[in-house]
This record gives structure tokens, sequence and C-alpha cells, in this order.
């Protein structure tokens, strides 16, 4: 457990030792400067948690540096402490901010409950201010149940079994496939099913934001480091502590922000934009892409190092076009979906529309059947969705759609023909490989030898 560290401000070395040591026994991480200059340069390069402040010192007056505390570290509990006790100054401190007030000598028993009680307050006015700001990055979706994971195919059966063996370590994991395959729903599956899953998912797409303004989103920005940060601001990592940190669309980030995301893999350590402090995360990071990045490696586009450190656990999502078990299940969901979405009773699709679905090559994935049955939904006027409805035109075919000729056999008959299309197919995707065949067709090798001589298949 990280231990909260106390910053003492102190001249008199006599008095500031006893502090120190009272309170490193009581478990605290302890700093101590004897002047103002001291305690900024330990301010920014140290967190700190809660500071103790005395009231005169050599380079300065303490309330004045209370002012300059309270602009700069606005979280950061102080309790200001001095010889010259009276009404008038403990009444002066409070109104600039300042936690307590104690007067010396000071009664360490009664610093160590003011103590423990300011750390309290401060953990728990830093939390409601990261959860706001974690609350702009997430959308309602993310205080649901996660629904719309599809897996009847036998290469979604696959991903969702390697989903569940690696949910529960904190490896690194990078999404690979098409636009549109699902990649975010698998990482929030990852995140759900994993030990982190009461903490935060915070997403962003690296393509979507310039980059002078993603760097700052990532790491976040101190006060004045550039035109504009009018005050400090955490970054995603810190908004992701404790929880899963997914960045979509990661071939999309500069050469630049490379080299920075490397070392927060290799140290869980990062600086703020015009900050000096190390700050530690805690987080599990996962990425995505619709990118080649073995080719981007080789055109020097992306880093290798990054590339294998992101690469701990590959999830490779296979398009809709190679897993249309999928199809069918997928449209029952985003029809319920949508009619719930858009107040509506549509039953289902007819044998034409279905037809269209099955035998459309859907370069745009599972994105695209969802766009398309939403836009259907919204302009359909029966209650079974057409052809027309979800944008497919009565040309759109030229010839007997393989799915419709099979819908016209006898039931035996309609099985076979349908056999022996998916055994090709798989063969010849498997370049007549046939363990890979039966594995993409999700049945033995043994089996699918069986059917291959009773078909006849390939001689």
């Amino acid at each position: 457990m990280k231990r909260d560290s106390l910053l003492i401000i102190e001249d008199e070395p006599l008095q500031r030792e006893i502090l120190e040591d009272f309170l490193k026994n009581r478990g605290y991480t302890v700093y101590s400067a004897g002047t103002i200059k001291e305690a900024k340069a330990l301010l920014n390069s140290k967190e700190v948690n809660l500071i103790l402040l005395d009231w005169r010192l050599p380079d300065g007056d303490g309330l004045e540096f209370l002012d300059y505390l309270k602009e700069q570290f606005s979280f950061i509990p102080v309790i200001m402490i001095t010889a010259f006790a009276s009404v008038e100054h403990a009444v002066t401190s409070m109104k600039k901010g300042a936690y307590h007030y104690l007067a010396k000598p000071i009664n360490l028993e009664e610093l160590t409950l003011i103590v423990e009680r300011a750390l309290k307050e401060f953990r728990l006015t830093k939390e409601v201010y990261l959860l706001k700001e974690r609350l702009k990055y997430l959308s309602q979706s993310e205080f649901k149940p996660l629904e719309g994971v599809i897996a009847e195919s036998a290469a979604m059966k696959k991903v969702l079994s390697l989903v569940n063996k690696i949910a529960e370590t904190q490896a690194p994991v990078l999404i690979t496939g098409e636009s549109g395959t699902g990649k975010e729903v698998i990482a929030k599956l990852v995140h759900q099913l994993s030990p982190r899953a009461e903490g935060p998912f915070i997403k962003i797409n690296c393509a979507a934001i310039p980059e002078t303004l993603l760097e700052a989103e990532l790491f976040g920005y101190e006060k004045g480091s550039f035109t504009g940060a009018t005050q400090s601001k955490p970054g995603l990592f810190e908004l992701a502590e404790g929880g899963t940190l997914f960045l979509d669309e990661i071939a999309e980030m500069p050469p630049s922000l490379q080299a920075k995301l490397l070392r927060v893999l290799q140290d869980n350590t990062f600086r703020r934009l015009g900050g000096l402090k190390e700050l530690k995360v805690n987080i599990r990071l996962i990425t995505a892409t619709n990118r080649d990045l073995h080719r981007m490696i080789q055109e020097g586009l992306f880093r290798e190092d990054l590339f294998w450190r992101l690469n701990v656990i590959n999830i490779h999502l296979p398009p809709l076009r190679e897993r249309r078990e999928d199809i069918v299940p997928l449209t029952k969901y985003f029809i319920e979906k949508f009619n719930q979405k858009y107040g509506k009773s549509i039953k289902g699709l007819s044998q034409e529309a279905l037809v269209a679905l099955y035998n459309h090559p859907f370069p745009g994935n599972v994105r695209e059947l969802e766009n398309r049955l939403e836009r259907g939904i919204i302009l359909a006027e029966g209650e079974i969705l057409t052809k027309e409805d979800i944008g497919f035109s009565e040309d759109s075919s030229q010839k007997e759609p393989l799915l419709e000729a099979i819908l016209k056999l006898p039931l035996e008959e309609a099985v076979e023909t349908l056999e022996k299309h998916r055994i090709k197919e798989a063969l010849e995707k498997a370049k007549g490989v046939k363990v890979k065949a039966a594995e993409i067709l999700g049945i033995t090798e043994r089996m699918l030898r069986y059917k291959i001589e009773k078909y006849k298949i390939g001689g």
C-alpha cells in the first residue's frame, strides 16, 4: 500500500528533526525543508499529501507562502505551526485556507489526530475531483452490464476463450482487426472480467485528437506549462488509476509520444507536461489498431520496442464475413436494442433481407450491420424489415444467392449443400491444410476427413 507523504517546513533543526522522526515512526514518508526555496523545490519534484508550515521562515513569511500553496497546490491540506500563538493568527490562517493551526510546543498526540483527519479529507476531496474528471470520458454505457458479445461462430468462441484466460492477468493486451469488428467491446470485456472491474475503464481514440493535445490528454499538465493552462489537470493515466486505460487506434500515436508511452510501460512512472515530479501509475493498458504494425515498424512509423511491450497478449478479431454464423444472432440483438431505443416493435427481417445480409461482404463489419439495422428500424413502415429498409437495392445481387437457393431445398439436401460449401470454403482459406480448416469450421480433423470422404470433396 502506498504511504502518505508529508512535508515539514520548519527552520529550527531540532524541532524539524523531532517532527520528522515522530511522523516517520507513524508510517509516513516525510520530507523536510528549512526555507521556502527548499520547500518549493521539494513540492515540484515530490508527491506531497500534507504540509506542516511554520509561521516564520528565514526567507519569507509562512502566511504569505500559504497563499502560494493554496493557489498552486489547492488540494494539499496545510497545518500552520508557530511559537506565537494567538486567536488572531489562527483566524487569519484559517481564512487563507489552512486546515488547522497548532502552537509550539506541539502536542504530538494531538498532531497525530489532526494529520490523520486532514489526510482522510484530502483523499476524499481528491477522489471526488478525479471522479468528476473521469465522468468526462465515460458514457452512460460504461455504467451498464456489458451486452452485445455474440459468439455463435467458432472464431468468436475462440476469441472469448482467450479473453477468459488472460483477463485475470495484468499483462498488456493488443487487440487487432479490421475497423468495426468490435475491438472496444472486447476491451471492455477484458476489463469487466479482470480484478480491476471495480476500477474505471477510460478510453481514448488516438486518431481523434491532434498531436499537440494528445500528450496533455494522456499525461496531464501543470498550471502555466503552456498558454491557456490556468490550472493543473490530471491526465488519463491518473484518471485510470486502479482500472484500465484503453488506447484505440494506437498506430496513429506520433513517434514522440510512443517513446513516452514506452517509459510508462517500463517503470510505471510519468510526468505531467511542465511537471518535474515523477508520478506512479497503477493501470492495465489495452491498445487496439486496424493497421499492420509489423509493416509500420519496417517503414519506421512505429517503434519495435513499444510493439513488443504492447503485444504481450494479442487478440485478433476476425471480420464478420469470416464468421457469418454471428450475423443472425447479432441481428436479433440489434433489433431488440433499437426497438427499445426508438419505441418500435420490429419483429424481424424478411427472407430477402436476411439473404442480402448473409451474402453481403460487410466491409464495415459489425458496425456496418448495426448501422444498417438502426437505419432500417427508423425508416421501416411495417413490422418486418425489408431488403430496402436495410439499404439493399433490388439489383444488388445479379445471381441467386447461395442462402436463397438452400432455403428452397428439402431439409436434408439443404444441410448437405451448406456443409459442402462451408468445407470447400474452409479448405480454400486454409490452403488445403486440414487441421487449420477443421479449426475454422469448429470441428475435429477426424470429423472433417469423414465429411470430405462422404461428400467426395477435393479428390
